[in-house]
């Protein structure tokens, strides 16, 4: 294999099975993976816990004075053979992802100096390149120069099965049609918000995978992988 160390930007929308899709890759390649939208659901889950969101409704500047207070890291795991997160210190992995904070990340994450805020961090990161980073906009903001970008959709329907699959796995009392609304409503918030919508970077390869494996997508990922480091 090239020893060429590359960055790999994985955009798309919600439950397309970006991280887990994006941590196969980190492990094929031996690459760093950050999970950029557990960024986001981890200042969520903080900003729910201290009050600044109440009845769904997310109180901007109280958020913002926070946000010195909230030191976020990823720590590997070597029984997931992945990254856990945590919030000062704390493991919150299994916290950000309940229904709760899925219903408020979008209200968050459009807030302006939250983003600006992660974006640098985010950056920060991939100083050393040799990186997989999965979220909504880091092939158009945070790396525009990547070297390799994917865009990742799916069905709707399957989006919300895949969800709901995953969350009453952990004993999460859910509907499906609750997961599906959260999940058309996201879409609409991420693509509507007036900072850094989602989108596709003109140079993404879209990979659509609402009937593909996770070993069907990595045949076609390192197909891709193979032409970008051999240039």
């Amino acid at each position: 294999m090239d020893n060429k160390r590359i960055i790999i930007a994985i955009d798309g929308h919600s439950s397309c099975g970006k991280s887990t899709f994006a941590k196969t890759i980190a492990a094929r390649l031996g690459y760093i993976f950050i999970d950029t939208g557990a960024m986001y659901r981890a200042v969520t889950l903080y900003a729910l816990e201290h009050g600044a969101i109440r009845s769904g409704i997310a109180d901007e500047d109280m958020i913002v004075s926070m946000l010195d207070d909230i030191d976020i890291q990823f720590r590997f795991n070597s029984e997931r053979g992945a990254s856990d997160i945590y919030v000062n210190g704390d493991l919150v992995e299994c916290k950000i992802r309940t229904i709760e904070v899925s219903n408020c990340v979008s209200a968050v994450s459009s807030i302006g100096e939250v983003r600006r805020r992660l974006v640098a961090l985010q950056q920060h990161m991939g100083q050393k390149r040799g990186i997989v980073m999965d979220g909504r906009d880091i092939g158009t903001v945070v790396f525009p120069d990547a070297e390799l970008k994917i865009y990742m959709t799916a069905d709707a329907m399957v989006r919300a099965e895949r969800r709901y699959k995953e969350l009453t796995a952990k004993g999460d009392k859910v509907t499906l049609e609750e997961i599906y609304e959260n999940v058309v409503s996201r879409d609409k918030a991420d693509m509507t918000r007036a900072i850094s919508p989602l989108r596709k970077a003109d140079d993404a390869l879209v990979l659509d995978n609402s009937t593909m494996s996770v070993e069907e997508q990595m045949a076609w990922f390192m197909e891709r992988y193979e032409e970008i480091i051999k240039r």
